[in-house]
């Protein structure tokens, strides 16, 4: 390699290496300015349990109805083709670069006490803003995008031969899909399910605009995060780290899984 080529190497590094240091100190910061007895002190905040029992919850029921909800739809999108399906698509993904603000008074605006449906779903006045329920449909709404996009692509990577093969010995197409589609696809569901528990873990703004704030009720982790910040930043720090070190394994698993190859499908008469 000449010196030319190491050089220009060497800057086009060091350029990227600026984005890097960008991104990783804030990060290190969070870590190395506490000590373990700050964490413990922050850990037994009383804001810090219910609001992880709180997430817990809620995360895993709102990825359950993702993944449910989201498989079928990930795989119709993948077998269509035409505008229909791409204005789907595209409607299934906006939620991706809206804020989250502004999906916060969008879902108020639909199923809030005076919103489009109020009338359809709470004939007798009760809604269900500001309740659990509605910090789960707050963390579907941001998170299902995520899952359906990953999901939709590992679809379409299946041989579309395999399937064809799957038909012609006799299989139904639920028989294709749960023997052929879904094992073929299963890293990339995989991957898709954890980017949404991810994002629906860190779920703040469409949260605190539909459902409150509310300490044991509506209270996640980043609103716990929020509120602690203004007395205990003790508090603040370790729960900030907790969520942290959860993202960070969900990555190194994602990676995992990715590195697989890929399973092979079993087909049945």
């Amino acid at each position: 390699m000449s010196a030319r080529l190491r050089a220009e190497r060497g800057v086009l590094a060091a350029v990227g290496g600026v984005l890097v240091a960008f991104l990783a100190v804030p990060i290190l910061a969070l870590f190395v300015t506490a000590t373990a007895a700050d964490v413990g002190q922050g850990l037994r905040h009383p804001l810090v349990w219910p609001a992880l029992r709180l997430s817990l919850v809620t995360t895993s029921v709102s990825l359950a109805v993702v993944v449910v909800l989201g498989t079928p739809l990930a795989w119709t999108l993948a077998r269509a083709g035409g505008r229909l399906a791409r204005a789907v698509e595209t409607a299934v993904q906006l939620p991706i670069v809206i804020p989250p603000a502004v999906a916060g008074v969008a879902m108020l605006l639909a199923f809030g006490r005076r919103g489009l449906l109020a009338g359809w779903l709470y004939p007798e006045g009760w809604s269900v803003t500001f309740t659990t329920t509605a910090v789960v449909m707050a963390e579907v709404f941001v998170s299902a995008p995520f899952f359906v996009q990953a999901a939709t692509s590992a679809f379409r990577r299946v041989d579309a031969k395999l399937v064809v093969v799957a038909r012609t010995f006799g299989a139904s197409p639920l028989r294709v899909f749960y023997r052929v589609a879904l094992p073929l696809a299963a890293p990339g569901l995989f991957a898709g399910a954890a980017m949404s528990w991810a994002r629906s873990l860190g779920e703040f703004g469409a949260t605190l605009m539909f459902a409150g704030n509310l300490q044991g009720q509506t209270q996640t982790l980043p609103l716990a995060i929020y509120t602690a910040l203004e007395a205990d930043m003790r508090a603040a720090q370790a729960l900030s780290m907790v969520l942290v070190v959860v993202a960070f394994a969900l990555l190194l698993s994602v990676r995992a899984v990715a590195r697989r190859p890929a399973g092979r499908g079993e087909v049945a008469p």
